[in-house]
């Protein structure tokens, strides 16, 4: 029967005991803690070093030995205490369990950690599994001066980290021992420990260093550790942590430290802790099939982090601004043109934080609206390089805050290359949301065909009966709608100048859906009339691509196009049809943020964009340049839909229509369709006469002997 002891400076009510076989030999497995007494460690030392095969020492390693310097004095000073039976630290198992565990959770909860806000206690002594976390972020920060030192400053660099743990030994040896402002500066480096943990999103620390805080630093964090027992987890659950990567495997009822492991191993081999190498380890865990852990105190949870960038649309927006709104009051229209100027150079900004977004799936997110301070009229008056050192530093500010992804919105996702530049040089993925916004439109104008109530209800699941045209089909944009379109309309009008990529579009459409009906043309005039729905997806930046005084009352149009192809005056000529020009997306869960003009808990369909990626942990550069594939509009629809996205409003070019603006479409739709049926009769009804006064009159010129011949015909 092997004996093997763990003393650790843990508190002594966790103490344990317990009896197995482990690697073909019958074992007594006991843990004593020593209540953070190293007088009382060393004691039990002494003590248990003739009773035992072998002995694990539980001492959190603080030194410096991943970079090369000395070891932890005290715990070095412990082991060498023991020289009859070995005695390990488990320092490299517990390097392999934790790195293991880092990357499990990785791959596992996809790309949980990319560009995560990491504070580690130490990283002199956690330095291997830092390198391995800066594989998935550099938001990164040590608290070893902090820690260690008193001094209440952050390290944000492995680099700095390096540089530190160089040079550290020589700061302690000289720092004085009583200082005149001693109390004021562990206060002070105890405000910036607590700070930076509130700000993070996982820390990274010994379990026995977390008992001194509370619910305002670990709320909602990730933890990364080492021996997390049911009663520490139940102080994790009370203070709100959202999970626990525990580095230490389940075994036997009880969850066992490194030190204690390596000790087990270490009296059932026979070998001395230095002659155990990686093959040894590898053999023995996977015969074991020991394995780290993922816990999650109050269930399972999951916040993914997003950053969108908004800019203000026209100068109303600094007439809501403190202290702008008091001077825009007594001051001249031309003080907001100066205004409207300086802006556009100001430094981006947090608008507001948006918490409280949950899927079905269990998933939350949060993020942040950045402001850029340029309206469009400034940020199309510039160069592209102008915005895009702005977006850049948005970009910035939304990796330090631990943003996963940044979407761009409005004018910004326009400018230049439409993103393309940004994503390359940004250093997160980024967004512009444009296959959302086309979804969005799309749903919204099925949407309001429906509620328009002019065209017969489907029959189970065949197509409605509606004919729709595409204006601009050839481009991205318009192709990704000709594409969804055919999937639901009976017929479908491909408008474009372009002839042959019209002729291959409809090709690779046929080949998609084989039953669509499929119509080109190369002007919109030609069938304009006919339609029950117009997507207008031009490049035309202003020129006008139809007469929307031809087009059918009744008509939903949807205009996708940036700018408009439908500006406000033409649009305000035709009050039977309705223009739509987005479709607003309401977001699941209690959603708080700072008002963008829309109802609470709806966004822009760009926006959604963003958070839809954030919810499915999908960091990548989705939507970005002119050319939109529809495959993507296709698909950011349906991971909408597995997130509880809703449409929420028809927005025109003057807001959201409520159900009074489309009855009100619909009634004078209805009231032009009459007047149009009984002009068409009342054409049909001189047609009628016409004929039969010509009728008549050809009877009345007839010879007498043709009249008597056509009398006598029977009737």
């Amino acid at each position: 029967m092997k004996n093997v002891i763990g003393v650790s400076l843990g508190a002594r009510s966790q103490d344990f005991e317990f009896a197995t076989r482990f690697l073909g030999h019958r074992m007594t497995v006991r843990r004593i803690g020593a209540d953070r007494s190293t007088e009382r460690a060393a004691r039990l030392l002494r003590h248990w070093e003739t009773r035992a095969d072998a002995i694990g020492l539980g001492v959190a390693n603080n030194g410096r030995a991943a970079l090369g310097g000395a070891d932890d004095e005290a715990g070095a000073r412990l082991a060498h205490l023991v020289t009859r039976v070995p005695v390990s630290t488990g320092a490299r198992l517990g390097e392999i369990f934790l790195e293991w565990a880092l990357r499990r959770a990785q791959i596992r909860l996809g790309n949980y950690f990319n560009n995560t806000k990491v504070l580690f206690f130490s990283g002199a002594a956690d330095y291997k599994l830092a390198m391995s976390m800066s594989e998935y972020t550099d938001n990164l920060q040590f608290a070893d001066p902090v820690r260690r030192l008193g001094i209440p400053k952050l390290l944000t660099s492995l680099d700095a980290l390096a540089a530190y743990t160089r040079g550290a030994h020589y700061v302690a040896d000289w720092k004085p021992r009583k200082l005149p402002a001693a109390p004021v500066l562990k206060l002070w480096s105890n405000h910036v420990l607590r700070k930076a943990m509130a700000s993070a999103t996982v820390v990274v620390a010994p379990v026995h260093e977390l008992d001194d805080f509370g619910l305002e630093e670990l709320a909602g964090k990730t933890i990364i550790t080492s021996t997390v027992n049911d009663e520490r987890i139940a102080q994790f659950r009370d203070k709100g942590v959202h999970m626990v990567i525990d580095g230490a495997p389940f075994m036997a009822g009880h969850v066992l430290g490194p030190h204690l492991l390596d000790a087990m191993i270490v009296a059932a081999t026979g070998k001395a802790p230095d002659e155990l190498l990686e093959d040894d380890y590898l053999d023995i865990i996977t015969e074991l099939q020991l394995e780290p852990r993922i816990v999650y105190p109050n269930g399972f949870k999951r916040v993914n982090r997003f950053a969108f960038v908004i800019h203000p649309l026209s100068q109303e927006y600094f007439k809501i601004v403190k202290p702008i709104e008091i001077l825009s009051r007594v001051s001249p229209p031309v003080f907001l043109n100066s205004i409207e100027k300086v802006m556009a150079y100001a430094p981006p900004f947090v608008y507001s934080r948006v918490t409280g977004v949950q899927s079905p799936t269990g998933v939350e997110a949060e993020g942040w609206l950045i402001s850029v301070g340029g309206t469009p009229r400034e940020i199309m008056s510039r160069s592209p390089e102008f915005t895009y050192r702005r977006l850049l530093d948005a970009a910035k500010m939304a990796r330090k805050l631990g943003a996963q992804i940044m979407g761009l919105g409005a004018f910004t996702k326009v400018v230049g290359d439409a993103g393309v530049t940004v994503a390359k040089r940004a250093p997160l993925p980024i967004t512009t949301g444009n296959s959302y916004s086309a979804s969005g439109a799309l749903w919204a104008a099925h949407d309001a065909v429906l509620r328009m109530r002019l065209l017969p209800p489907p029959k189970g699941k065949e197509r409605v009966k509606f004919k729709a045209m595409v204006v601009g089909a050839t481009g991205s944009i318009g192709s990704a709608c000709a594409r969804l379109l055919v999937k639901a309309a009976e017929e479908v009008y491909l408008v474009s100048p372009e002839t042959a990529k019209l002729l291959a579009l409809k090709e690779s459409i046929l080949k998609e859906t084989p039953d669509a009906k499929v119509y080109l043309s190369a002007r919109a005039d030609k069938d304009l009339a006919d339609m029950d729905m117009i997507v207008t997806a031009t490049s035309g930046a202003g020129k006008k691509v139809l007469d929307i005084m031809k087009v059918k009352p009744g008509c939903v149009i949807t205009d996708v196009a940036r700018p408009l192809d439908l500006p406000p005056d033409e649009v305000a000529k035709r009050p039977d049809v309705l223009v739509i020009e987005s479709g607003e997306i309401q977001l699941p869960g209690d959603v708080k943020m700072k008002n963008i003009g829309l109802p609470k808990g709806v966004v822009y369909a760009c926006l959604a964009e963003t958070i839809v990626l954030a919810l499915e942990g999908r960091f990548e550069n989705f939507t970005v340049g002119r050319a939109i594939e529809w495959e993507k509009v296709r698909e950011i629809y349906q991971l909408g839909l597995k997130h509880g996205m809703k449409l929420a409003a028809i927005s025109g070019v003057n807001g959201p229509f409520s159900d009074e603006d489309i009855e009100r479409v619909r009634a004078r739709a209805l009231e032009a369709r009459a007047k149009q049926e009984a002009a068409r009769e009342a054409v049909q009804a001189k047609k009628v006469a016409r004929v039969g006064r010509k009728s008549a009159s050809a009877v009345r010129r007839q010879p007498p002997s043709r009249k008597r011949a056509t009398a006598a015909v029977p009737a």
